[in-house]
């Protein structure tokens, strides 16, 4: 176990810096929003609903008076909403050092996106695959950038089958498979992305993190309400807070020491709980043909080539 104590103390100035957010006006993403703006950072708080957006911004205005925080809409369920955000945010800014796809959904039942994905891919992967596609000339403009995207420890129950990737009708369906899958896509992402950039020279760097066991809104969908009240007091014994969980995806955000395709998790026995290190993903998340079939297919579904 590791002893390196990494916290939001180690973030350096962010003054000077953009840096968006997805899903920010909750769990991690809302830790992370908060960690940036502390720092000086120009912050884009993107999520989809501008009631609960405003209410995140304001609480951190709260205490982060000074806070530059900037609220745009965006539903990663719509390639139509991504689109209008890239463009706006491209109207609005020139240049953007990181990138953290944070937003996700977990464990929810069958169900499509506006544009007839499986929701939770829809929204883990292939809706953060056309926004990074999307951001990627104003990416290339800004030196030294970064694109973080957010996996799971879950990822090792994600099977990687291109014949029935998207569960087509709901066949073979299950919430742990799809959200296991979509899981394993932020890594197969991760490394593709990784080699464009070295391949074409861009000046930009891909990198991954999981939160661990974190209490986040995302335990929102697993049993019913007594179930959830039942077992709150066993969980309290597995998760870390939100600001804990949110510190593998700042570190590989900020930390100078990082490379491309780092993985970032927890120390803590079987990087459920802890500070921020780099740790291993399963060997199948490494596969170089997996991640170029990924890669098509993500085009071909959201018609956003990089």
């Amino acid at each position: 176990m590791s002893t390196d104590n990494w916290t939001t103390n180690n973030i350096p100035s962010l003054v000077g810096k953009t840096i968006i957010v997805t899903g920010g006006n909750s769990g991690l993403g809302f830790q992370s929003v908060k960690a940036y703006a502390e720092k000086g950072a120009k912050v884009i708080l993107a999520c989809r609903s501008a009631e609960k957006g405003s209410n995140a911004k304001f609480a951190i205005l709260r205490t982060i008076p000074n806070a530059d925080i900037d609220l745009m809409e965006l539903d990663l369920m719509s390639l139509e909403s991504i689109k209008s955000f890239a463009n706006n945010f491209k109207t609005k800014y020139q240049s953007l050092d990181i990138l953290l796809n944070n937003a996700g959904i977990m464990m929810t039942p069958y169900s499509l996106t506006i544009d007839g994905i499986e929701s939770q891919q829809g929204t883990n992967h292939f809706g953060h695959f056309a926004l990074t596609g999307l951001l990627l000339e104003v990416l290339k403009n800004t030196p030294k950038s970064r694109v973080v995207n957010v996996s799971s420890m879950a990822h090792r129950q994600g099977i990687f089958n291109a014949d029935n990737l998207l569960f087509e009708g709901g066949l073979g369906y299950s919430p742990m498979k799809a959200y296991g899958l979509s899981k394993l896509e932020n890594l197969l992402f991760t490394y593709e992305l990784q080699r464009y950039f070295e391949k074409n020279k861009i000046d930009c760097m891909a990198v991954v993190a999981h939160p661990g066991v974190s209490d986040t809104n995302l335990f929102s969908h697993i049993g019913g309400k007594f179930l959830q009240t039942i077992m709150k007091p066993l969980f309290s014994f597995m998760v870390q807070a939100a600001e804990m969980g949110a510190l593998p995806q700042l570190r590989a955000s900020v930390d100078a020491t990082a490379k491309g395709g780092d993985y970032y998790g927890p120390n803590g026995r079987n990087e459920m709980k802890g500070y921020p290190v780099i740790v291993q993903p399963k060997i199948a998340a490494k596969s170089v043909q997996d991640a170029q079939k990924l890669w098509e297919v993500s085009e071909k579904i959201t018609g956003v080539k990089f």
